[in-house]
């Protein structure tokens, strides 16, 4: 199984690092895929934006997307939406968004990843809880509740969570996050950003 991979450093080895038997070849960009189209799949984890150059490929495509979906996109059905934020590619279990068939599941059966389909919505299941978790946690230090240490160790300790939600931000990258709360906001009040949030997420 050959799979080529446009990613930054950091999302290369979270993807590669423990899945040594499968063929990796890194491209520079998804411009770059045209050059491997004997390749089984592809990933495309890097942006914010979908390059035209994968409208040509017809072996399955993924695609790092938290915030926009497949048919937000127009998509062709061979492409496929996961979670690339920092830390969830490491998972042995990712949420998918796509057509299910035989095909892309027998691509991830071969990197010994297994995949839930989940609705084509913005931010998945996992990515919209964590960042109500980290907004409210942001919420809590506006409330001067405790300092943001203090936040970490009891979520961490009450709910055996493997981060604090502070942590967690500063793992998923604040922009990250915000950009996701301001898209669920715009049909769903719940989601209103922290203005602490806000300011840290623009200050940087």
């Amino acid at each position: 199984m050959m799979i080529v991979v446009a990613a930054s450093d950091d999302q290369w080895n979270e993807l590669t690092a423990t899945r040594t038997h499968v063929e990796w070849r890194r491209a520079d960009s998804a411009a770059d895929f045209e050059q491997y189209k004997h390749a089984d799949a592809f990933f495309c984890l890097t942006g914010h934006e979908v390059p035209t150059a994968l409208h040509s490929l017809t072996k399955p495509v993924i695609i790092n997307s938290v915030i926009h979906t497949l048919a937000g996109l127009n998509l062709p059905s061979n492409i496929y939406r996961i979670n690339g934020w920092a830390g969830f590619l490491k998972r042995t279990v990712w949420e998918i968004a796509g057509d299910a068939n035989e095909e892309i599941e027998n691509v991830f059966k071969s990197i010994n990843i297994k995949i839930n389909f989940v609705k084509d919505e913005p931010g998945f299941i996992s990515a919209r809880v964590i960042a109500m978790i980290i907004n409210e946690a942001y919420f809590a230090l506006e409330d001067n509740v405790s300092s943001k240490a203090e936040i970490d160790t009891a979520m961490k300790l009450g709910t055996n969570y493997p981060f604090g939600p502070f942590e967690w931000a500063s793992q998923i990258g604040i922009e990250n996050v915000l950009r996701l709360l301001q898209k669920l906001y715009l049909t769903d009040s719940r989601y209103k950003p922290s203005q602490l949030l806000v300011t840290e997420a623009t200050e940087k």
